[in-house]
């Protein structure tokens, strides 16, 4: 998984009046959890457009005051009224720890179902994934080449030796439904002429 660099420094105090100071300078107020103790650290707000503002996911190096640590975002709060980023939770990684992070689905081929005029429901744009650090992949892939009208694919079809998916077997991550527009291919129109004609005696 690609990764983003944030650069931080130390915050020597945490109270209300400091954390104030820092979001008036344009300055993030950041916690990284996981190591031995918590570490309270500042970054300049722009630094997390890349992070945040994004549909890509990204594990983050932190690099405060030289000291590097890599992490992954857990949490961010926004000002109710301006939508500045007011404070950010990091988790620390381990490379022989796994973590669970959400992950987005990249769907690829062309569904012949909506090619007949089925419509495509992408019921799960992002799913959770529970892997070592370095096996995090950028993206899942959804080949959706074969999907007709009233297929699904679920999430046991995308399986992975490299990651664990946490979600139930049946879990759903797209359909093509029928549609007041949709056609039936020559190829169904064979089965299902198949289908209705008796066996000859």
């Amino acid at each position: 998984m690609k990764s983003i660099t944030i650069k931080g420094s130390k915050r020597e105090s945490v109270g209300k009046v400091a954390t104030k100071a820092l979001r008036n300078a344009g300055m993030v107020p950041c916690v990284i959890y996981g190591g031995d103790k918590p570490m309270h650290f500042s970054a300049e707000e722009l630094a997390f457009r890349n992070l945040v503002y994004t549909p890509n996911v990204y594990t983050a190096i932190i690099n405060v005051d030289g000291e590097k640590t890599t992490a992954i975002l857990k949490d961010i709060q926004f000002h109710p009224v301006t939508d500045r980023i007011i404070h950010a939770d990091f988790y620390q990684l381990f490379d022989d720890k796994e973590i669970t992070m959400r992950i987005p689905v990249k769907l690829t081929g062309t569904s012949p179902g909506v090619l007949n005029g089925g419509s495509l429901r992408f019921t799960n744009r992002k799913l959770s994934v529970k892997a070592l650090p370095s096996n995090l992949p950028d993206f899942v892939t959804a080949d959706i080449s074969k999907l007709k009208i009233g297929a699904k694919l679920v999430v046991t079809s995308l399986f992975n030796d490299n990651y664990t998916f946490m979600h139930p077997d049946n879990t759903v991550v797209v359909q093509v439904r029928t549609s007041r527009n949709a056609t039936v291919s020559e190829e169904d129109e064979e089965e299902t002429t198949e289908a209705a004609t008796p066996a000859a005696e």
